[in-house]
């Protein structure tokens, strides 16, 4: 049986274009919640403050398809923002999502390095980049290597790192490990949650703030198409259609609880992780 991190890695990819819109149909509000629920610009001012007259170096783990920094130009006002245009560099084990996100990629980001590679597997300098950051990223890193992984990400971080992450309470965690319960006997490896990487990030002894949100992904209770591609990607699984998820016992149950007033709902709960290093 393919272990999570490898099924999400196939999923990147051109042959799951249309799942992966339809994923985007729902999942794009993420992100937006994420540009909205934070002073992206005086931070990134304070940040460009700090390093004086060059640009900031910044690296994206696991970029995707870029939404992050699309929604950052989209909602977080960045566009008189006192700060030179930001060296991004794109790490992800697919190039699929390197290519897609660099596509995208608008000022005041400007695409630089790529690197093709796990988190785990990656190296570089010692402070390499003034901010790290993380976006709905880690979840198919394995409990096991999670250590590992944070302390490579905390090793390429100049000062600054975030990290934004579902808790366990959230739809995509809690999702999953139905569908692990009803279609795979309970046998696969769960998502890191975001709790997962906070005690990793105590015992490594790092500091960081965290800031809650909480919010919804909704649509029609009829985008039955964008649904079932949502949830596919959920769980990185495009073999399972969703009149199937609904009639199993176990992710059945989950997914009719989540329609109400003609709409569906993702209940989900995010975490903001804000790192420092001295």
């Amino acid at each position: 049986m393919k272990d999570t991190f490898t099924r999400s890695c196939q999923h990147w990819s051109e042959t799951s274009r249309k799942e992966m819109e339809n994923f985007y149909a729902l999942a794009s509000i993420d992100y937006k919640h994420l540009a909205e629920k934070f002073e992206w610009k005086k931070w990134l001012e304070m940040h460009q403050l700090n390093v004086g007259e060059r640009s900031l170096k910044l690296l994206d783990v696991a970029c995707g398809s870029g939404k992050f920094p699309s929604a950052l130009v989209n909602y977080a006002k960045l566009s008189n923002a006192k700060i030179l245009p930001i060296e991004y560099a794109l790490l992800d084990p697919s190039d699929f999502s390197i290519a897609e996100a660099r596509k995208v990629l608008k000022l005041p980001f400007l695409a630089g390095t790529e690197y093709e590679t796990t988190l785990q597997e990656f190296s570089s300098e010692e402070g390499a980049y003034d901010i790290v950051w993380a976006t709905h990223a880690l979840y198919a890193i394995p409990k096991h290597q999670l250590k590992d992984a944070l302390k490579n990400f905390i090793f390429a971080m100049g000062k600054s790192g975030f990290i934004a992450h579902a808790s366990s309470k959230s739809h995509y965690l809690k999702f999953y490990k139905h569908y692990l319960n009803g279609f795979k006997n309970s046998f696969g490896e769960p998502y890191s949650s975001a709790e997962d990487i906070i005690k990793t990030l105590k015992d490594i002894g790092i500091s960081h703030k965290v800031k809650i949100i909480n919010y919804y992904n909704y649509i029609s209770e009829n985008a039955l198409l964008q649904v079932e591609g949502y949830l596919q990607r959920c769980i990185f699984d495009d073999s399972i259609d969703l009149k199937t998820m609904l009639r199993n016992s176990i992710t059945g149950p989950y997914l009719n609880g989540c329609i109400r007033d003609a709409q569906w709902h993702f209940k989900q709960q995010v975490m903001l992780i804000f790192l420092s290093k001295s």
